[in-house]
């Protein structure tokens, strides 16, 4: 049976925000703004997916004076393990810092139902962001989730509806707005210190590819069926999940049933950052080219109805801006700011003299002093959730910044899996002019996950 684009959105957004895969338990009470804007309260956490990445989330979160880390949760149980003593080792360390018992699960659904965590910080592969995320909104909970948000276009409109709904606190894990040489830099574009933006470039690796590792023994003590959760059923392979306790990032990241390869990995921080410095965090691209040639990997094209462009490049700096008057290149400790062909100010590599900092210093002194427009200031991603968790206000990549930044991903990725040009409604929140099959939004579930 055919059914519009509108009316698919619409049904599948209704049961995102109604996680029916949780147990009865997960009934925790919604905890009110009154008793988080307690001076004397602390914050609860939860962790999920206790990875390379959420270790480090769990030692900025255990430095935080009124965080108390309350379980941990990871299908591996030397990896969760490993997290359960980390935090008892920390109490035991910083007596001051409170209890030092700390619950270790198997299954998100017992940490999220428990109804004495206040948030939960989620760092799983992709495929496992949404449904956990939801189930600890509709249970009352903030939420810290890494990006991308999402694995799919439907779990980024119903994770954005799920956090205005339920009135929570969310922050995506795009970290690099917490970065001074990024807000500098997008802070110069949106006051037009370059003039008018003609197209941006952002250094992407490729999108995903369909997983054809072969299966390799199982080792006891991995709960492969709920670390596969809502993907398709398939052997075991150590790429995906390398046991116990690891100090790499993984390569599930590489296939589409888990990740979106480079495009998600990286995209979710350099598009970010495009998005933000072209006003867009509340909207998005109406196109997507592919590449010319079908082979290529690199190069897709996201047009804006400015007609601005984005291109994924695979040289470069993370995010570069062309206006009519100048550039402005920025990577991760590296900046630069060029007007009429001369650098005004920049450090790119130690040969340029100087540094990153009194780059940043001059720029702001000299032309960003009085502007017009100032950007969100966060210097520490982590901090800035968990004031905002405190004061019950917006952080700096809330659901839907952190929503948007995600379709752009996965805009491209479906540019790339289908070899055609992708029309979209960002206001909509729907493929445009019946451009696409409303099948790709959603990739799907394995039963008996549902979103």
């Amino acid at each position: 049976m055919k059914i519009s684009r509108r009316s698919f959105i619409t049904k599948a957004t209704a049961a995102a925000v109604t996680p029916l895969i949780l147990p009865g338990c997960v009934t925790a009470a919604k905890t009110s703004e009154k008793e988080l804007i307690s001076k004397n309260d602390l914050i609860h956490v939860g962790f999920i997916g206790m990875g390379i990445q959420n270790r480090g989330l769990l030692d900025a979160f255990l430095h935080y004076k009124r965080v108390r880390v309350l379980a941990v949760c990871d299908v591996d149980t030397n990896r969760r393990t490993a997290a359960q003593e980390r935090v008892v080792a920390f109490g035991k360390k910083h007596p001051e810092a409170g209890g030092q018992e700390c619950a270790a699960y198997n299954d998100f659904r017992e940490l999220v139902a428990r109804k004495d965590i206040d948030a939960v910080c989620i760092a799983t592969p992709d495929h496992w962001h949404a449904i956990p995320t939801l189930a600890a909104l509709e249970s009352g909970k903030d939420v810290y989730c890494e990006k991308p948000l999402t694995h799919n276009i439907i779990e980024a409109i119903a994770v954005m509806n799920a956090t205005k709904k339920h009135n929570r606190i969310l922050q995506t894990g795009s970290m690099q707005r917490s970065m001074t040489e990024f807000r500098v830099a997008c802070e110069l574009v949106r006051n037009g210190m370059i003039g008018k933006i003609d197209r941006v470039t952002c250094k992407v690796g490729d999108p995903g590819r369909p997983c054809d590792l072969p299966e390799e023994p199982m080792e006891p003590g991995l709960d492969w069926n709920l670390w596969l959760g809502p993907a398709p059923e398939r052997p075991y392979n150590s790429v995906l999940s390398p046991r116990g306790v690891h100090d790499f990032f993984p390569n599930w990241r590489s296939y589409l049933e888990y990740g979106g390869g480079g495009v998600c990995d990286f995209g979710a921080h350099h598009f970010d950052i495009a998005q933000w410095g072209l006003d867009m965090d509340a909207s998005g691209p109406i196109e997507v080219r592919p590449p010319e040639k079908a082979e290529d990997r690199r190069g897709a094209v996201m047009v804006y109805k400015s007609g601005v462009t984005v291109t994924q490049v695979g040289d470069g700096f993370d995010a570069h801006f062309y206006g009519a008057d100048g550039e402005v290149r920025v990577s991760r400790g590296q900046f630069e700011f060029w007007l009429n062909g001369k650098k005004i100010a920049g450090f790119a590599k130690r040969e340029d003299g100087g540094s990153l900092g009194s780059a940043l210093d001059f720029v702001q002194k000299n032309y960003l002093d009085q502007a017009k427009i100032k950007l969100y200031e966060s210097k520490d991603h982590v901090k800035n959730f968990l004031e905002c968790v405190e004061l019950r206000k917006q952080p700096i990549t809330n659901a839907d910044i952190g929503g948007h930044s995600a379709i752009c991903c996965h805009l491209v990725n479906l540019a790339y899996y289908h070899r055609q040009v992708v029309k979209w409604d960002p206001d909509k929140l729907a493929f445009a002019d019946a451009s696409c099959d409303s099948s790709w939004l959603t990739t799907g579930y394995r039963k008996p996950w549902k979103v």
